[in-house]
This record gives structure tokens, sequence and C-alpha cells, in this order.
């Protein structure tokens, strides 16, 4: 696809007073053109139409594309890769994992974090030996990593791999860090909603473990 092409069309939306917004918002950690979600994925789906077709024929991921995205300024670029990642998330095997692992290592923070977790998690889903190194993400020194494996089960109701989400959540007991905390009560609660007797056993036995923004959080529904 013509990475070009879609950064030509996007500049054409800036908005300065806008970008100033988003990057506030993101506590100037990107630039943004200063486009909102809503039309920024209605520009990306008149972009792919063109390759649509040819997408489909090939079944291949475009890797260079999604690169190209992720190496610019703009933070929407960031959004363009992962919008595309989602178009095709169907076709993308356990063979993609260390490239979706490049891309959270890089330019991470907690809104690409929290779409290449669901990404990596419907992977997963259907290639189980990649629990194996989602487990070992749990107990990497990059905090994102952990956060993407405490995540990555959301939304699975009844398929959700309880053992492995407890060995996760145990993993990353102790820890200080509002991201990791933050994302073991979204897990749990998440959950919760499916089999909140799980939930409220597992922290009832864990509790003296767990930090109270997990507790509080997990404990929403419950």
């Amino acid at each position: 696809m013509d990475y070009e092409k879609l950064y030509a069309k996007m500049l054409n939306y800036r908005n300065k007073e806008q970008a100033e917004k988003m990057s506030s918002y993101m506590l100037n950690k990107f630039k943004h053109i200063g486009i909102r979600t809503p039309e920024r994925r209605k520009i990306f789906r008149d972009f792919f139409k063109e390759y649509k077709k040819e997408q489909e024929k090939s079944g291949k991921i475009d890797w260079n594309f999604i690169n190209n995205c992720w190496k610019n300024e703009y933070r929407e670029l960031q959004y363009s890769a992962l919008d595309y990642l989602q178009t095709v998330k169907n076709i993308l095997t356990d063979k993609d994992i260390p490239k979706l692992e490049t891309l959270a290592l890089s330019k991470s923070w907690w809104d690409t974090i929290d779409c290449l977790d669901m990404i990596i998690g419907g992977i997963a889903l259907k290639y189980p030996k990649v629990n194996d190194i989602i487990l070992q993400w749990s107990t990497d020194e990059n905090i994102w990593l952990r956060r993407i494996a405490i995540d990555h089960q959301l939304l699975r109701k009844e398929k959700t791999n309880t053992e492995l989400l407890g060995k996760i959540i145990k993993n990353n007991f102790g820890q200080t860090e509002f991201f990791i905390n933050k994302a073991i009560g979204w897990a749990l609660r998440d959950y919760s909603k499916t089999n909140p007797k799980w939930v409220r056993d597992f922290i009832e036995k864990n509790k003296d473990k767990m930090a109270k923004l997990s507790i509080k959080e997990g404990s929403k529904y419950i």
C-alpha cells in the first residue's frame, strides 16, 4: 500500500488547535496532526478501499506499510497502522508475534498498547503456543509487554484461560507501576462479567498481595 499517499491525505486534515489538545492529553509524548478518531478511521477506510481486493488476493500482511506508519512523527500514523492490523487481523498468525512485539516496544504508551493487546490476544486464541511467549512477557522488565500479557484475554468471556490469567496476574503482584495495577483490575473486572465467582475467589485469596487499585477495579461488578 502507498504509505506516502495516506500520509499526504492525512496532512490535508491538519488542525493545529485540535493537535495541541490531543498532544496535551497524551502528556506531549507525541505530535499530532489533529484528526479525531472517527474522521481518521474514515480516511483510512476510504484509502484502504483501493487496496482491498489486492489484499484479499495476496493474503499477506503489508509490514512495510505498517513499519513506515510506525516510524512517522505523528501519532495518527501509528493509529492508522493499528487500523490496518485490525482490518487484516484474521490473517495474522503466530509468526507475526515478533513483529508485533517490536511495535509494542517502540513509541509505547497505553493508547497503542491497549490495541495491540487485543490483536495479540486474538492470535494467541488461534495459536495456543503463543501463550508461552505471553507468559514470558508477564515477567519482562518492560511494563508494556507485561500490560499486554495481563490484558490480552479481554472480552474472551467463556474462552478465557483462567489458569493462564491467574499465573500472569500473580507474576505481577507487588508492582508499584500504575499501568500494571490498573491492567490487573481491568482483566479481573472484564472476566467478572462472565464468571464473578472466579474473580471474587481470586481476589479473596490474594487480596493481601494485590494493589488496592487492582482490587477496586476488579471488584467493580461483584
